[in-house]
């Protein structure tokens, strides 16, 4: 198997968006863009439904228990495509989505409503994963940085619109319909799915087991440091913290001697170029978390109103989108220039939001313009190679276990989140971003937020470099 990379001819996004591939990449975007509104729409909604039917104490579960859902069968549809075929998989998955949507919605108490949203991010992690599997079927290898730059770019930009419908629910104390809306666009995504997706072809190869050992790992080292994130002391943290990277690391074992494998062949051997493009994604999506922390900085540092701070934050998605889109295009050389810019970009943010974001006081045009080219450039930082990133992935991995690549795509992107998240969370609690009513505290914790940010981009500079350096050999 080659592991050098090269692209002759130059696609075009109307080969994308035109043509025999039009409907099947606007089914595709509408899949991503499904799953990416009900996050945000299902946390926007989540103080009044503690409101009205309580459980607050169990609030931090329902990100927490639909994210484990996510990547759990996200790990496993790709195997389940063999199985089932295009058609039936994505009607599989919405009937799960659906069915979670559907008990939000009926929910009278929290526990119901945490078992609707894993069965709802069940589902969404089977479309999130399916949408990426139907490149490799659908799309010739030239146009996968194109489909993979339109999916990503669905993600970034409909992630800004799902707190403000969710808002618009809450507001009008409408948060049932919320979930409830989503039942007939579920219903009317899955026929446009029947209609126009083309019936994959019968697929030969004996079924495998599912890598029930691995799933465990996996979910333990998701459960463990998001119980980090809310741990009591930093004894408790630390100890969540380790015990979540010691599962990881026997996870990574296991795949290595096992013949029922998650992921592709080579995925979890160190310095192979696969494990090297994953990791390298991986790091860039823990970085990226900043965007989830500035509104709170934003407001309570510089004075910034609620909305304002909201819009000032999603700048970060705004840069991903359009240097997503922009560069595609690229092959070659500037493929590799793209992935080896994105992290040292990312780093020169971090060190400018860690530097700027704790300077508090009411921001003035000069301050809030700083924080927006810095969040932009963030942004950029991300979107530059990521096209690129998952088309190596692809490309990296052996023919036959493609629809595992996928997966493994899905996987890693919804872990890396989860764990930055949650171990962001935990750098934030224990350096005083939950004393809100001291800016200096609050201020501290950004300092260290974006360190250990900075810290993680600059070890996806080196990880970059050893990736590109091994496509020149």
């Amino acid at each position: 198997m080659t592991t050098a990379v090269e692209h002759k001819a130059e696609p075009g996004w109307h080969e994308i968006l035109r043509g025999e591939f039009s409907a099947v990449s606007a089914v595709l975007a509408a899949g991503i863009a499904l799953h990416a509104v009900n996050i945000t729409l299902s946390a926007t909604m989540l103080p009044s439904i503690v409101a009205e039917i309580g459980g607050h104490s169990l609030y931090a579960w329902n990100a927490t228990l639909a994210t484990l859902a996510a990547i759990l069968s996200a790990a496993v549809t790709g195997k389940l495509l063999r199985r089932t075929g295009v058609r039936l998989g994505f009607g599989m998955a919405g009937i799960v989505f659906a069915t979670g949507s559907l008990l939000g919605a009926l929910a009278w108490s929290m526990p119901v409503l945490l078992v609707g949203r894993v069965i709802q991010g069940a589902g969404g992690g089977m479309l999130f994963t399916l949408c990426y599997s139907m490149i490799i079927i659908v799309y010739p290898e030239r146009l996968w940085s194109r489909a993979m730059a339109l999916l990503s770019g669905t993600w970034g930009i409909t992630m800004l619109f799902g707190p403000a419908i969710g808002g618009i629910f809450a507001e009008f104390g409408m948060w049932r319909m919320g979930f409830g809306i989503m039942l007939p666009i579920t219903a009317l995504f899955v026929a446009l799915t029947l209609i126009l997706l083309p019936r994959s072809p019968q697929d030969h190869r004996p079924t495998e087991p599912l890598a029930f050992g691995q799933l465990v790992l996996l979910a333990g080292s998701v459960l463990a440091i998001s119980l980090g994130s809310i741990a009591p002391s930093i004894t408790w943290a630390v100890a969540a913290v380790l015990v979540s990277i010691l599962l990881l690391l026997s996870l990574m074992r296991r795949e290595q001697i096992k013949t029922v494998r998650l992921f592709p062949r080579g995925a979890t051997v160190p310095r192979t170029p696969l494990f090297l493009a994953l990791s390298v994604m991986a790091l860039l999506i823990f970085c990226i978390n900043a965007e989830f922390f500035m509104p709170f900085y934003l407001q309570r540092l510089h004075g910034l109103s609620p909305l304002m701070a909201g819009y000032v934050a999603a700048l970060v998605s705004i840069g991903w989108a359009a240097s997503e889109v922009y560069s595609a295009r690229f092959t070659g050389r500037k493929m590799h220039q793209a992935v080896l810019a994105g992290p040292i970009l990312m780093m020169i943010a971090c060190v400018v939001l860690g530097a700027a974001t704790p300077m508090f006081g009411n921001a003035g045009p000069a301050m809030t313009s700083l924080l927006s080219i810095a969040l932009i450039v963030l942004g950029v930082g991300i979107g530059v190679g990521w096209p690129h990133l998952n088309t190596f992935i692809l490309q990296f991995t052996d023919e036959n276990e493609r629809d595992m690549a996928a997966s493994a795509l899905s996987t890693v992107q919804m872990f890396a989140v989860a764990f930055g998240t949650a171990a962001a969370g935990l750098v934030g609690n224990f350096t005083g971003f939950n004393d809100a009513g001291n800016q200096s505290t609050i201020a501290n914790s950004a300092i260290w937020l974006f360190v250990t940010f900075g810290l993680v981009a600059g070890v996806a500079v080196l990880a970059s470099r050893t990736l590109i350096a091994g496509q020149k050999e």
